[in-house]
């Protein structure tokens, strides 16, 4: 059962005489210590009580009654083009995608134009993103060669989620594919470094395999072994220079399979397509669903899901990559790599949750409560007095279906169009604002950076 905070102010200045910011009534609160009916009283764009408290009590008052109220969903990969390409999709337009589907706070990705390399570009991608996007942020800063010396800096600075590592080249020029390199970036760091994990050497030479104008080549060319190679690498690199590593978007069977002997070092997130979709899509979907890692053949997809059921997958990531319709029509393999997803992500999963593949409590802690762990989250990621009051509010008994129309990123599709889905999210509340509800922007934006526990500022 959840705590209840009242009981412990009924001796001396009670808490049931305050006066709050809002009240969240009647809704059932989840935590990773179980579910109930309770109130939650935010002041100051903080958790302020968990308990029963009267309406008056607060200036704004929402009746959660029938809805689950969630911790705020954290979408740990999402690549949202600005600067450089935003003409793809920029931070307002992929914080208010975020935010329409449920998404409190994301972690954007360095392959921008130019690469968040340096102080000057996360200083500018800050700046950008301060009362602009409509959710928090926060930005991986991308490695390469030329900045290694700098990393131990950079990992440190304000909204810096920590560093990224292209192992296979992807989109952009991002990338550090041999051993000697990646192992001193492992040196110069300190904090978990996330990877994308595929072999660039093998991608080079299996090229002529790419079969133009049939992307179901895309998985035959960057196959299981691509991956699976690169992952063997990092986790021999992880080790030897014991540090922490992070392998984004895993899609593989092998890979889960190795990494299960390895959770000491390695941690794991998947994504929602690759939990989703699989190779029989390629004939219906095209280049819509071309991504990396590709989307393989069902028995990976199965791996994955009995993954999380053992605990093994830490987060799940969206891995929201748009690009324009007039990019992804290109016959393959011109076309670009990604999709859209942050904002079909909580969608997605509820409706595995009310279909009883997954617990919600699980959902919880691959959501909010897994990536504050993992990275070290200050005040975010748990229903707790003190915690920003960041919440996922959510209908599981709403059967909706989701539309190119109800996207609101820039790009404007998703390769899930047409698909029903059981559990919907009716309410995003970031810092106590309510920015999304039943649908509509309710908030400009007043994105803050998010904090770190291994990068907060130091008292002067």
């Amino acid at each position: 059962m959840l705590y209840i905070w009242e009981n412990a102010f009924r001796s001396g200045t009670s808490i049931m005489a305050e006066t709050f910011d809002l009240i969240l009534k009647n809704g059932t609160v989840v935590n990773e210590d179980g579910a109930a009916i309770r109130d939650v009283a935010v002041k100051g764009g903080r958790i302020r009580a968990i308990g029963s408290f009267d309406a008056a009590q607060a200036g704004e008052v929402v009746d959660c009654t029938g809805l689950h109220v969630l911790p705020g969903v954290v979408d740990s990969q999402v690549h949202f083009r600005e600067p450089g390409n935003e003409h793809k999709e920029d931070l307002e337009t992929g914080s208010r995608a975020a935010v329409m589907g449920g998404v409190t706070a994301v972690f954007e990705m360095p392959n921008t134009n130019p690469q968040t390399t340096t102080g000057t570009a996360l200083a500018d991608k800050v700046a950008r993103g301060r009362d602009r996007m409509h959710c928090d942020f926060a930005f991986w800063v991308g490695a390469s060669h030329d900045n290694i010396a700098d990393l131990t800096e950079l990992e440190r600075l304000e909204g810096v989620a920590g560093v990224k590592v292209f192992m296979g080249s992807s989109t952009g020029t991002l990338l550090v594919e041999d051993d000697e390199g990646v192992a001193a970036i492992l040196a110069a760091i300190r904090r978990r470094a996330a990877f994308h994990s595929e072999d660039e050497y093998r991608l080079n030479a299996r090229m002529d395999l790419r079969v133009h104008g049939d992307p179901s080549s895309h998985p035959v060319w960057r196959d299981e072994e691509t991956a699976f190679s690169s992952t063997r690498r990092l986790v021999r690199l992880a080790r030897a220079a014991g540090k922490r590593i992070h392998i984004l978007h895993v899609t593989t069977a092998e890979e889960i399979a190795f990494l299960a002997d390895h959770k000491d070092v390695a941690s794991v997130e998947v994504t929602p397509n690759h939990l989703t979709l699989s190779a029989d899509d390629y004939q219906r979907l095209g280049t819509y669903m071309q991504m990396n890692p590709p989307v393989r053949d069902a028995r990976h997809r199965t791996a994955l899901w009995h993954a999380i059921g053992q605990g093994l997958v830490d987060v799940i990531g969206s891995d929201h990559a748009p690009h324009t319709r007039e990019e992804k029509d290109r016959h393959y393999p011109a076309s670009p790599s990604g999709m859209p997803g942050v904002q079909t992500l909580v969608p997605l999963l509820l409706d595995r949750v009310v279909a009883g593949d997954l617990a919600l409590s699980r959902f919880v802690d691959l959501t909010s409560a897994g990536p504050a762990r993992l990275f070290g989250m200050s005040g975010k990621g748990r229903r707790a007095v003190g915690s920003d009051a960041d919440f996922t509010i959510v209908d599981l008994a709403r059967t909706e279906t989701i539309r190119n129309e109800w996207i609101a990123s820039r790009c404007g599709w998703t390769p899930f169009d047409g698909v029903t889905v059981r559990g919907w999210p009716v309410g995003t509340i970031v810092r106590g604002r309510r920015v999304m509800w039943e649908g509509e922007l309710v908030t400009p934006g007043t994105g803050r950076p998010v904090r770190f526990l291994e990068a907060l500022p130091q008292e002067m």
